[in-house]
C-alpha cells in the first residue's frame, strides 16, 4: 500500500490510552465509520486487521473489550454493517486473521457482560447464517473451536 496507514496508526494510538478517553474516542471513530463509502470501510477494516497483531496484547486486550462494549450498546443496524465488513474482509483474506491470539480474542469476548455477548452473538450469528457454504468453510478453517460452537460454524 503506497498510502500511510491512517486507520492502523489511530488504532495503536487508541489502544494506549486510558479507558477515560479510549471509549469516548473509539466511540466517535465508529460512527465515523458508518457514514463512510464501502470502499473506504473495506480500506479501515484491512488496515485494522494489519494493525491489531502488531500491538501489544494487553493494550489489543483494552481496545478490543472496549470495540466490543461500545458495539452492543449501538443498534443492530451498525453491528450488523460492522460485523459484515468484518467477515467479508476476513473470508477475502483468511491469512490476516492467523497472526492474531484468537484464543486470547475469544477470552475478551467472554470477560463482556452476559447482556452484551448475547447482543453480539446474535449479531454475529444473524450474519453467519447469511453467508455461503464456502465462505463458511473458510471461517471454519481458521475459528477456535470454542468460537465455532459459541456463534454456530
Amino acid at each position: 500500500m503506497s498510502e500511510p496507514n491512517y486507520a492502523g496508526n489511530i488504532i495503536v494510538s487508541l489502544a494506549s490510552l486510558p479507558d477515560f478517553l479510549r471509549k469516548p474516542i473509539l466511540k466517535k471513530r465508529l460512527m465515523e465509520f458508518f457514514s463512510m463509502s464501502v470502499s473506504d470501510k473495506a480500506e479501515v477494516i484491512n488496515n485494522a486487521l494489519a494493525a491489531g497483531p502488531t500491538i501489544p496484547f494487553d493494550n489489543f486486550a483494552r481496545l478490543f473489550k472496549t470495540w466490543l462494549e461500545i458495539l452492543s450498546s449501538l443498534s443492530e443496524e451498525h453491528r450488523t454493517s460492522m460485523f459484515s465488513s468484518y467477515v467479508t474482509s476476513i473470508i477475502s483474506n483468511p491469512q490476516k486473521l492467523i497472526l492474531f491470539n484468537l484464543d486470547g480474542v475469544l477470552e475478551i469476548y467472554f470477560s463482556l457482560s452476559q447482556e452484551q455477548k448475547n447482543i453480539i452473538s446474535n449479531s454475529v450469528k444473524k450474519i453467519l447464517s447469511s453467508i455461503d457454504e464456502n465462505s463458511k468453510r473458510v471461517l471454519c478453517l481458521i475459528i477456535p473451536d470454542r468460537a465455532k460452537r459459541e456463534f454456530g460454524i
